[in-house]
């Protein structure tokens, strides 16, 4: 007992003199700032550190005094005390829960009085930690024993477990948050990092073996997004971070940083709530409550006034062009989408022509038929009227309409052969230079005249080989060169290569890379002979005339102090260290950023990213759109693989290895995927005591890992010893480099789905239509069967494969043919049937293309069909000649971790 009442007395002492030490650190004016994010997880207002000061008193007292007075009241006193049941752990696997930013239960007065003399008393309605007295609810998210092992940690054996791929599409996980931050976090749609669970060291991340980074989607199209009119757009003062859920506020007039920490005064206006109309809340504004925003920018962020919408539409119409028959398609496409081109009065448009001599039209308002105007010295280029070539597209509609009606038929019986792509480009960077705008460009063929001219460099018998692949980069500086011109004057040139034979695309395709234009490729390109592509070049155009646009933009992404960014991926120039160069921006448009650690992350709990985009809309106005992410510290190698993307991640080292097949070789980025699997894998299966280090163990959260990377190096960019045009390869390197998460997961590993059997069962309903949702497939010919009809979705295009004794039934119902053999062998389309099997089939198809902004082509196969190569190549769990299949992968993997 006297042990006992010595250990209070020294508690309550060490009590009083924590609390003094803590108070008079409140008062004074000169505290540094606290560098972790305890503020944010009570709102951080006044009281915090008296109740974080409580928590850990009382912490030390469970640890160290309590079990002592137990023992010591066990043994003085054998009256039996009744035990407390202890309540199961939540899923959260070793880290506090962080409470609420911002909440709104009633705290006890004992933990209002305000500690900074500076803060009113009468002010009550700001949120307060909670009391001494509700400590219990407040530790109920602290980790006192080894908590449950959570579903991403399960181990899996992957050798053994034939069926891992999941019933449907595979989701983002769920960063290891509270309910409250979690519903605040920016959607993994937007910003996705590859590990949910940030490593508190480099060194910890470098024990994991798995890759840092974030995949973005900043300027995706989204149904609601807060704008903000506000005069003041509230920043931190040192690192110039927007003000977004994850701050925390001292108080009414303080809010500190969540990025670098500094503690920054609220504005006089940010008081303001318009939403609610009230005063004095500014921990309420759509700010603080959405992790995504768009504000309108005040002149401080133009360094110009707005430019207007400005397209130039630059055209190969050199023989191979107009035998191909694309220009009817460009022509009618933008007849059809001209009122819905993205701008406003100010809108301003151009042609350009080109095969051996470059062309240019005159289409100013008052004459009475466009005036097309011939520069043969394509060494010298000019512009013959400067002031009358890029016109206001509602003053010259119809002398604009008059010209796309004759385009097609102009250069019909024309024999020129050559292209002086070069040159018309030259020329367009000169008229666009004034103002800035977006080039799209349309070439057939390699360019053969003037600067910029191109020889083949593809060697038709090195397309299989399983050595060397050459000739991945360009061949010349000047399509760089001309792009960095163009972005120097907030100019994108997108690129639409229809070639039917090698136009050296790995040169070509720098034009668009460095001046944050876009790439779009039709191999093989007729209007007759390929209908498919034709399909697909007037869907592509569609949505990619009217899509939303921003011009002279900037994105910038910021972390955390004490993480860096040291590598991107995608098209820009890139400005400074973390400033990327957009000089248009679109929402089809994906990027992606390499991280490493380089300052200890122990004084926090919490990192955020947050990146801002800023941009001209086509109306005029300049805008800021900011994304914010939140994400947990951990402090374990468990925790590091139990919050793994695998797709993120995937994603990362797909844009990892293309830089790689450049830069060293196609080999060595091969290679270095593998090795990704064979570290991250070893890495897991050494830290785990319990697991035979002689089978292939995967944490749940990485069960995929292996599958992706085969279907990765079995992708038309990295494969080897398939015959694969050089093209082909830099087309979807290219891909890989600028598309969006969501769409190139589909290009790497396709959705397969069993069609001849839809039902009801599971289906859901979007707007007035029952949509079925059949399970998932292997992509494995093992899952098909020649009774049934099968779909995959690889993002671009769906093809739909007719198994040889396919009920008739079926293809009655849906194709709208009596049998197998009449169905055709370039079908397109689905006939609208007033049938069951039909509705649901086109429901089905019908919700996929929803989903995503490309409105994919269709493409019908039978079993016997030549095209059916086209389907089986991403087949990728099978084995062919020059490729293993998904188990003798597993098995290679395994060799090389027991090596």
């Amino acid at each position: 007992m006297e042990v006992c009442h010595s250990l209070k007395q020294i508690f309550v002492l060490f009590l009083y003199l924590f609390l003094a030490i803590d108070s008079s650190s409140t008062t004074s004016s000169a505290s540094p700032v606290i560098n972790n994010y305890d503020a944010l997880e009570g709102g951080g207002y006044p009281g915090e550190l008296f109740a974080a000061s409580a928590v850990f008193c009382f912490l030390l007292y469970i640890i160290f005094v309590f079990p002592i007075l137990e023992t010591n009241s066990a043994t003085s006193s054998p009256a039996p005390t009744p035990q407390t049941s202890r309540m199961p752990k939540p899923f959260g696997y070793g880290y506090p829960t962080l409470q609420p930013g911002y909440q709104n239960a009633t705290p006890s007065t004992s933990a209002m009085q305000p500690s900074n003399p500076g803060h009113h008393s009468g002010f009550q309605q700001y949120p307060q930690y909670p009391g001494v007295n509700q400590l219990s609810s407040t530790l109920g998210g602290l980790s006192l024993q080894h908590s449950q092992q959570p579903e991403s940690l399960r181990p899996v054996n992957l050798t053994q477990e034939r069926n891992i791929l999941p019933v449907s599409p595979v989701l983002a996980p769920v960063p290891n948050l509270n309910s409250d931050l979690r519903k605040l976090n920016c959607s993994p749609d937007s910003f996705r990092c590859t590990l949910t669970n940030i490593p508190q060291t480099q060194a910890l991340l470098n024990k994991a073996k798995l890759p840092l980074g974030l995949l973005l989607h900043p300027f995706r199209d989204l149904t609601q997004l807060p704008v903000i009119t506000s005069s003041t757009i509230v920043r931190c003062r040192s690192c110039r971070t927007y003000i977004n859920p994850f701050v925390s506020f001292i108080d009414q007039r303080r809010w500190k940083c969540n990025l670098c920490y500094r503690v920054n005064d609220v504005p006089e206006e940010f008081m303001y709530n318009p939403l609610t109309r009230s005063y004095g809340e500014p921990h309420k504004r759509p700010e603080v409550q959405n992790s995504t925003v768009e504000f309108i920018a005040s002149s401080d962020y133009m360094l110009r006034p707005p430019q207007p919408a400005v397209y130039l539409f630059v055209l190969d119409v050199s023989h191979n062009a107009v035998e191909a028959g694309y220009l009817t398609i460009v022509c009618q496409s933008l007849l059809e989408n001209l009122d819905k081109l993205p701008g406003d009065s100010r809108t301003r448009i151009g042609f350009i022509t080109f095969d051996s001599t470059v062309h240019f039209y005159n289409l100013q308002e008052g004459l009475s038929q466009p005036q097309m105007l011939i520069v043969s010295d394509i060494d010298d280029v000019f512009l013959p009227t400067p002031d009358s070539l890029l016109v206001n597209l509602h003053e010259s509609k119809e002398l604009i309409k008059d010209l796309l009606s004759a385009l097609p038929n102009m250069f019909i019986n024309t024999r020129e052969t050559h292209s002086a792509l070069g040159p018309a480009l030259q020329a367009a960077f000169k008229l666009m230079s004034p103002t800035g705008g977006r080039i799209s460009v349309f070439q057939s063929q390699l360019p053969s005249l003037g600067a910029g001219l191109l020889h083949s460099r593809e060697d038709p018998n090195q397309r299989s080989s399983t050595k060397v692949v050459q000739h991945l980069g360009p061949a010349t500086d000047f399509y760089k060169k001309l792009a960095l011109d163009c972005s120097g004057q907030q100019t994108a040139v997108d690129l639409f290569l229809l070639s039917s034979q090698y136009a050296d695309l790995a040169s070509l395709a720098c034009m668009s890379k460095y001046s944050a234009g876009c790439i779009y490729y039709y191999p093989s390109f007729h209007h007759s002979h390929n209908p498919a592509q034709a399909e697909k070049l007037q869907k592509d155009l569609k949505r990619y005339l009217t899509r939303k646009i921003g011009f002279e933009a900037v994105m910038r992404i910021r972390c955390t102090k004490g993480l860096s960014i040291h590598t991107f991926h995608g098209n820009f120039f890139v400005r400074s260290t973390d400033l990327l160069s957009l000089a248009n921006i679109n929402p089809d448009a994906g990027f992606a950023v390499q991280m490493s650690i380089e300052e200890s992350l122990t004084d926090t709990s919490l990192v955020c990213f947050q990146t801002a985009l800023l941009y001209t809309s086509s109306k005029g106005e300049r805008r800021i759109r900011v994304h914010t992410l939140c994400l947990p510290v951990v402090t374990s190698l468990s925790d590091v693989y139990a919050g793994a993307d695998v797709q993120a991640a995937v994603c990362l080292l797909a844009n990892m290895a293309v830089d790689r097949s450049v830069s060293s070789s196609l080999s060595d980025a091969r290679d270095a995927l593998v090795n990704a699997v064979v570290d991250s894998l070893s890495a897991y299966i050494s830290t785990a005591s319990n697991l035979q280090q002689s089978t292939l163990i995967a944490p749940n959260s990485l069960r995929l890992f292996p599958l992706y990377v085969l279907a990765l190096l079995k992708q038309k960019a990295f494969r080897t010893g398939t015959s694969t045009r050089l093209d082909d390869r830099i087309y979807a390197m290219c891909q890989i480099k600028s598309q969006p998460l969501v769409h190139l997961m589909k290009m790497i590993h396709p959705n397969l789905y069993r069609i001849d059997r839809l039902t009801n069962e599971g289906a859901i309903h979007v707007n007035d239509r029952v949509v079925p949702q059949p399970p998932l497939q292997k992509l494995s010919a093992e899952k098909l069967t020649r009774e049934g009809a099968f779909l995959m979705d690889c993002g671009s295009i769906f093809y739909i494969w007719i198994g040889k004794s396919c009920d008739n039934s079926f293809i009655k119902d849906v194709l709208g043919y009596p049998n197998y053999a009449s169905v055709p062998q370039k079908l397109t389309q689905l006939p609208e049937l007033d049938t069951l099997s039909s509705e649901r089939a086109r429901s089905f198809i019908t919700w996929l293309r929803d989903s995503r902004p490309l409105n994919p082509v269709l493409q019908v196969i039978r079993d016997e069909s030549p095209a059916k190569t086209d389907f089986f190549q991403h087949l990728v769990e099978d084995r062919t000649e020059a490729a293993f299949s998904y188990y003798e992968f597993l098995l290679h993997i395994q060799q090389q971790i027991c090596k």
